[in-house]
């Protein structure tokens, strides 16, 4: 029977974790006081998809033409990120609507 050392997957995890997060970015602030302009934040969060899904798409036409570097393994992650990032933004979507139309129907 194998040992599993736990301390040191569990450090493993952590490392994919990391490397798993985007790059943070220094997020605009409005100039009155120190916080996050809502309209600016939701602009550069669907343009991250954006780029997230034409990513995918090169990586994915790459592959297809049967260039040397692609790689189908990290082709299919790319793909898989840009679905789950565009999946995560239609349910953003949905909840933003709903919580407009709730208050909308507020009666005063």
């Amino acid at each position: 029977m194998s040992t599993i050392d736990i301390n040191n997957l569990l450090a493993q995890m952590r490392q994919m974790t990391v490397q798993a997060r985007p790059p943070e970015t220094a997020a605009p602030t409005r100039a009155g006081g120190g916080q996050t302009d809502f309209a600016t934040l939701l602009r550069q969060s669907i343009a991250a998809v954006g780029d997230t899904q034409m990513e995918a798409g090169r990586m994915a036409a790459s592959f297809e033409r049967g260039d040397p570097g692609a790689d189908l393994a990290k082709t299919m992650i790319a793909v898989q990120k840009a679905d789950l990032a565009l999946r995560t933004t239609v349910a953003v979507q949905n909840k933003l609507v709903g919580a407009y139309q709730d208050i909308m129907n507020m009666s005063v």
